[in-house]
C-alpha cells in the first residue's frame, strides 16, 4: 500500500477519508481504495449511517482509479 507520512496525512481535507469525521480511511489512490475495503470493518465507533456513508466514497473512488468490489453494500461483506 501507499504510505502517507502523517505530515501528507495531515495537509488532506476529510473530504478525502471514508470516515471524515474520524479520519480513517484515506482514499488517495487504488491502493487506499483497496485497503478501506479490506480495513471497513475494523473502524470502530461509528453509527451504521456512517458507515453507509462511507460506503458510498470507497465506492465512488474505486471506481475512479478502477478498483472493483463485488458487494453492493457494506453489509454483505463477510457473507
Amino acid at each position: 500500500m501507499a504510505e502517507l507520512s502523517t505530515k501528507d496525512r495531515e495537509k488532506l481535507d476529510k473530504g478525502s477519508f471514508a470516515f471524515p469525521e474520524q479520519e480513517k480511511e484515506p482514499l488517495e489512490n487504488a491502493s487506499h481504495a483497496r485497503n478501506a475495503v479490506a480495513r471497513f470493518s475494523q473502524v470502530k465507533d461509528v453509527t451504521d449511517e456512517e458507515r453507509d456513508e462511507a460506503w458510498k466514497r470507497i465506492k465512488t473512488d474505486a471506481g475512479k482509479f478502477d478498483v472493483e468490489i463485488s458487494e453492493k453494500d457494506w453489509r454483505e461483506m463477510g457473507t
